[in-house]
């Protein structure tokens, strides 16, 4: 299965924070930013790295560097409230973006802006993406990924609902997506339930 739940008991905290519909922005943001270190962590855990010696004010140290290209790619707009804290985790992560507009009626996604950095195919991707509902946004930017030559590929999500999770696993089944939970169902509107309601609108004060 490429769906690892993660159960560490401070992402959980936050998430509680993230699901009150009483967080007001500034402290949903707050929250945000925790969760979202923690599971970059988490889907960064087996990120090749390189023996290296460094100089301490008391003598030469041994120790490890990361030794592969890790690009970051956020979803927009959503996904842009987990880039700064995933970069403060991996300051030296390349950045791409993907624009994806959702149908409020269909659900489709379309896209509308993508600029990615080039030689993804030795590259190790962490695309970043609060809430995977359907799931159609998510094999959209995927799709657009792995043209662009991805090939090793992990997704970070606050929130999963199971129909976005399938298909996802159907259509990339080699992505391994890591996130806290895996919610009950959508709603008529494609929203998740219980979910936290819409990221982007909360996380932007646009609700």
């Amino acid at each position: 299965m490429p769906v690892h739940i993660v159960s560490h008991p401070l992402v959980h905290d936050a998430l509680v924070s993230l699901r009150d519909k009483n967080t007001a922005p500034e402290h949903f943001r707050r929250a945000a930013t925790r969760i979202s270190v923690l599971l970059a962590a988490q889907a960064l855990g087996d990120v090749p790295s390189r023996e290296v010696t460094v100089e301490t004010p008391l003598g030469p140290a041994p120790g490890r560097r990361i030794g592969a290209d890790v690009v970051v790619v956020p979803v927009l707009r959503a996904g842009l409230g987990m880039l700064d804290a995933v970069l403060e985790l991996v300051p030296g992560a390349r950045v791409g973006h993907i624009g994806l507009q959702r149908d409020e009626l269909t659900a489709v996604a379309s896209q509308y802006y993508s600029k990615l950095p080039a030689r993804l195919d030795s590259s190790y991707v962490l695309m970043i993406d609060p809430m995977l509902a359907t799931g159609g946004s998510a094999v959209a930017a995927l799709d657009l990924l792995q043209q662009a030559g991805a090939s090793v590929i992990r997704m970070i999500c606050i929130v999963a609902a199971p129909e976005g999770v399938s298909l996802v696993e159907r259509h990339h089944p080699g992505v391994d997506i890591y996130t806290p939970v895996v919610d009950r169902q959508l709603n008529p509107q494609k929203f998740i339930v219980p979910g936290l309601g819409d990221f982007g609108d909360r996380l932007y004060g646009t609700v």
